[in-house]
């Protein structure tokens, strides 16, 4: 049985990730890469699906942290009989992938466990394992390899590898798993210590050039470790989270493969790495997308693979009984081929945002970005599937067409500014059209809010972005009362629902969590209304759900008090990033990242 969501632990190495458990359990890894198939995945079934646990064989009271501002993940057992410290780190990638696993005695003589049962395939393929001449336990299936090094004397028992083993105060014994690919030679031995030192370095480093200095900086910095463990180093994307299929609500059906690349987060993404000093990472970022969407416009996905591969098949993993019984275990994204016009937004306000920033961009993006705007201008107007990704017919989502709207808006500034040669009379009257269009169509009278779509009784909380996007200003009435509605009618206690509960359908209420970046939206919507006692609230509501390591999921599901949905999730640490950011630098009276985005 798999922890709670908020029980577990992040590590990686900027190409994939391991979720640790506080019992000491690796219950989901995919290996060699973010969107492979997973070595272990006891997270979305049981320990016959491949883990990886050492932890003292009797009782033990736990506790945890983060090596200072690292993903170097320390987990401390005490026992009747003295205390270890559990050191779980991957090292930055070398010419292979390494999860290093240390146990340092604290106190006294503690006996410890190990089991490792390693599932290839998604916990279906049982390797074949034999010793090397050298005493190492080589695991091969099809392609994939694995290799554990370790001083303890290990043996096989019913398909399952185990050792015990005892610790004694000061002793410090390794256990290192390494991947690589089973047609090669064995890839070599690591020096533990040094891959240590050099964990260490590198993310304190990388931490250490944040330039936040605002309150909850050590959450915001938490958030952009996150950030940069989810980042393919190869390519500069960024995940959505390193996991499938954990459900949106538990024991549901609302459970989709996040190990992609979203385009919609871009402009947030951006404007989070930049805002804190991160210059490199956001130009890598940019990069990716712009290798991503090369191409005829109208072929642009809403999302891509972390190489930009397009192809994201969506299977169902028959043999996982989910995560606590959540079904169906999904890999791949059929949402890759859905119409969602509001990319087109994120993508030409990222290239500008870029512009401001005087990142250095490739000479052609221009001449791209008007092939999609001359796209756009054909497809603006149709319905799609929306911001949320719902499947079945398409509608004319408000959120959506604000977007095309911010196209155009930004495609028009960079002109002016840059002195790009553009249709600018042409892409103005646009704007125009598509802005008198969604306040005709997209603000419901007698509800005196803007909703989820042009004839719709019901909202969505993508509304929430229409002051962030500076399609209306914040003193605007119908954006006031927009909030007020979204409190009103998407708020359960304290958090934002992404769906407004009085719609109509098929599944029963609630039919998720709250979704936590939404949250954070309406505390960036109250910043820029000038309500900063309102975004505080909100802001220290959402941290006050991560979990002891400063992690979030997706959603939050207030009526059991679980985190819910994939983890850690991407969006909700960026939408975290710069909430922060907006609410110190509106208490410092200087620009903040909302208004950038709305007025730059």
């Amino acid at each position: 049985m798999p922890g709670r969501i908020e029980d577990y632990a992040l590590i990686g190495d900027c190409e994939t990730a391991a979720l640790v458990c506080n019992d000491g359990s690796i219950d989901w890894l995919c290996w060699p890469a973010f969107d492979s198939e997973s070595c272990f995945a006891a997270l979305l079934g049981d320990k016959g699906h491949g883990r990886w646990r050492i932890a003292p064989a009797d009782d033990s009271r736990m506790s945890r942290r983060y090596r200072g501002e690292t993903l170097i993940l320390e987990t401390r057992f005490e026992t009747a009989d003295g205390a270890v410290t559990l050191i779980d780190f991957m090292p930055p990638r070398g010419a292979a992938s390494d999860v290093v696993r240390l146990v340092r005695g604290e106190r006294g003589r503690v006996a410890m466990h190990m089991e490792l049962i390693i599932r290839f395939g998604f916990g279906a393929n049982i390797p074949w394992v034999r010793r090397t001449g050298n005493g190492e336990l080589l695991a091969i299936s099809g392609p994939d390899m694995t290799v554990l090094r370790t001083p303890v004397q290990t043996r096989g028992e019913n398909m399952t590898t185990v050792a015990d083993f005892i610790v004694d105060a000061g002793e410090t014994i390794p256990f290192v798993l390494t991947y690589g690919a089973s047609h090669r030679e064995l890839p070599a031995a690591i020096d533990v210590d040094q891959a240590l030192r050099d964990t260490e370095s590198f993310w304190s480093d990388w931490a250490d050039r944040c330039t936040y200095r605002g309150r909850r900086r050590d959450m915001v910095i938490r958030s952009l470790v996150t950030l940069k463990a989810l980042t393919y180093a190869p390519t500069g994307g960024i995940v959505a989270a390193p996991t499938t299929s954990l459900p949106e609500k538990l024991g549901g059906a609302r459970n989709w493969d996040y190990r992609f690349c979203w385009l919609r987060d871009a402009t947030f993404t951006l404007l989070a790495l930049m805002d804190s000093g991160y210059f490199d990472e956001a130009l890598s970022w940019h990069n990716w997308l712009l290798r991503a969407v090369a191409g005829s416009p109208g072929d642009m996905q809403i999302m891509y693979g972390i190489m930009g591969q397009r192809r994201l098949l969506e299977w169902e993993v028959s043999w996982l009984p989910g995560y606590e019984g959540a079904r169906p275990v999904r890999v791949g994204n059929a949402a890759h081929i859905q119409l969602q016009l509001d990319v087109f937004g994120e993508l030409l306000d990222v290239f500008h945002q870029a512009r401001l920033a005087k990142l250095k961009l490739d000479d052609g993006s221009w001449a791209m970005e008007c092939e999609f705007l001359k796209h756009l201008a054909k497809v603006w107007n149709q319905p799609d599937s929306g911001i949320w990704e719902v499947r079945g017919p398409g509608k004319h989502y408000v959120s959506s067409k604000v977007m095309t709207w911010v196209a155009f808006d930004r495609a028009i500034k960079s002109a002016e500014k840059f002195g790009f040669k553009a249709p600018l009379a042409d892409w103005r009257k646009l704007r125009e059209t598509i802005h008198r269009d969604v306040c005709d169509n997209g603000f419901d009278s007698g509800q005196n809010s803007f909703v989820e779509s042009y004839g719709a009784k019901v909202l969505d909380a993508s509304i929430l972005l229409l002051p962030s996007v500076g399609f209306l200003p914040p003193s605007d009435p119908r954006v006031i009362a927009t909030l007020a509605a979204v409190e009103k009618y998407l708020m359960r206690d304290g958090f934002v629902l992404r769906h407004d509960p009085r719609r109509i359908t098929d599944e029963q209420e609630p039919i998720e969590g709250a979704f936590l970046a939404c949250t954070l939206w309406l505390a960036d919507a109250h910043v820029l209304a000038g309500h900063l006692d309102k975004a505080e609230t909100l802001f220290e509501r959402v941290l006050s759900v991560a979990n002891d390591l400063g992690l979030l999921a997706e959603e939050y599901d207030p009526i059991v008090g679980r985190q819910t949905g994939n983890f850690p999730q991407a969006l909700t640490h960026i939408a975290l990033i710069n909430t922060a950011h907006n609410i110190s630098a509106a208490k410092a009276s200087s620009t903040k990242p909302a208004v950038q985005r709305a007025h730059s």
